[in-house]
């Protein structure tokens, strides 16, 4: 009997030991199947696979438009408004739902800001980048898949941010020494200082670099309003003539970016004025520089007395024909191959605009080209608000 029991003790120890072997086995071999723990999430604890997460390759910068449109009508936009989503697709949506098929983008505006980053050490230097838009690779190509023309607006001698930090570039009150400034409170560049000239250059290269399909150069004169008697120039020697000096700055533009395509923006008056304005712009001197000239025709920027109309504003038609008329017949003088693409009016001023307004402005242009169409390329509309009435213009 007592080796029966020593038998049964030694089986049943044998069988415990067993499945303590067989236990220990199993949840090793459970253990295998376990997930590293430094791939837990640290947050949630939940699993996660460990993988090497590789970055997307950078896209390449745009390119411009390959067919771009053969008549360019046009909206202007701010920096801000080109970097604000919302306020963007509100502008696309506009030029998709009628015959616009470009805008007109503020890159270096009369702040003097250039408003993305350029990586130009000069830019920074002069602490004249302040980042409105944040990816301009992104805004271009975005409007580019939709085959919107996009033109780089960019001012050239009113520029406070640089006359901050080049005063000795500046214009000047000779009554102070101190740098001198409009009506506005803005000041102004030395329309005859080639440093200027190149530091506006080199951001416009960059800008070309994303794919920007035009650049469009605003404020390519002289001071126009203020005191002007006291004006101090450090580089124009006051002898040479204002038209002379920035026509120059023109053949600079043409010869240092001699591929890019070039427009200019002129006083409205100087389609009808054979002299310079007393700000240096001759509508032959553009004609002979640029791709396309951009008089800014606004009917509220003319004086009273113009074709007797006591309120030129209340007039588009008129206005705008005449205008267009004389700008043509000048053009057809020259030799020169450039077309016109007159800003017009889409804000209230002097009249209400409405989109009825709009429209005789269109058509007085339409109207003047009849007989050279050729030399025309179509229009671009202004409103400071970026804020346009689709009912001025046709549908797609």
């Amino acid at each position: 009997m007592k080796n029966k029991s020593m038998m049964r003790i030694l089986i049943a120890g044998l069988f415990i030991a067993s499945l303590t072997a067989a236990g220990f086995a199993f949840f090793t071999y459970q253990r295998r199947f376990e997930v590293n723990p430094q791939a837990v999430n640290a947050v949630d604890g939940d699993l996660a696979v460990k993988e090497e997460v590789k970055e997307p390759e950078p896209l390449p910068p745009p390119e411009p438009l390959e067919n771009p449109p053969s008549v360019i009508k046009a909206i202007y936009a701010t920096n801000w408004s080109a970097g604000t989503p919302s306020k963007l697709n509100y502008l696309m949506s506009l030029i998709a739902g009628t015959e616009l098929n470009a805008i007109v983008i503020d890159i270096k505006d009369y702040s003097g800001f250039v408003g993305y980053d350029t990586g130009l050490a000069e830019v920074k230097d002069y602490e004249a980048e302040e980042i409105r838009i944040g990816n301009v690779d992104s805004l271009v190509r975005k409007l580019h898949e939709k085959g919107i023309y996009v033109i780089a607006r960019v001012t050239i001698f009113q520029d406070p941010r640089l006359a901050l930090a080049r005063p000795d570039l500046a214009v000047k009150d000779s009554r102070t020494g101190e740098v001198w400034r409009d009506n506005k409170g803005l000041s102004w560049m030395d329309p005859g200082s080639k440093i200027v000239w190149d530091y506006n250059i080199a951001i416009v290269r960059d800008i070309l670099s994303h794919g920007f399909d035009e650049i469009n150069f605003d404020y390519i004169r002289f001071p126009s309003d203020g005191n002007l008697d006291v004006l101090q120039y450090p580089f124009w020697d006051g002898i040479t003539k204002k038209h002379e000096v920035v026509a120059a700055f023109y053949r600079y533009l043409r010869k240092e970016l001699p591929e890019a395509k070039l427009s200019a923006d002129l006083f409205g008056q100087s389609t009808v004025s054979y002299d310079d304005l007393g700000i240096g712009q001759l509508i032959e001197d553009a004609y002979e520089s640029f791709d396309y000239v951009s008089p800014m025709v606004y009917p509220s920027h003319y004086v009273a007395s113009f074709l007797n109309l006591g309120n030129p504003a209340a007039y588009p038609y008129e206005v705008i024909k005449y205008s267009i008329d004389e700008a043509f017949q000048r053009l057809r003088n020259s030799t020169s191959t450039a077309k016109l693409r007159p800003w017009l009016q889409a804000f209230d001023l002097g009249a209400v605009y409405t989109p009825e307004m709009v429209q005789k402005e269109i058509r007085a242009v339409y109207d003047a080209a009849s007989s050279t169409p050729g030399l025309l390329n179509g229009f671009m509309l202004w409103n400071a608000s970026n804020v346009y009435d689709r009912r001025a213009l046709l549908p797609e």
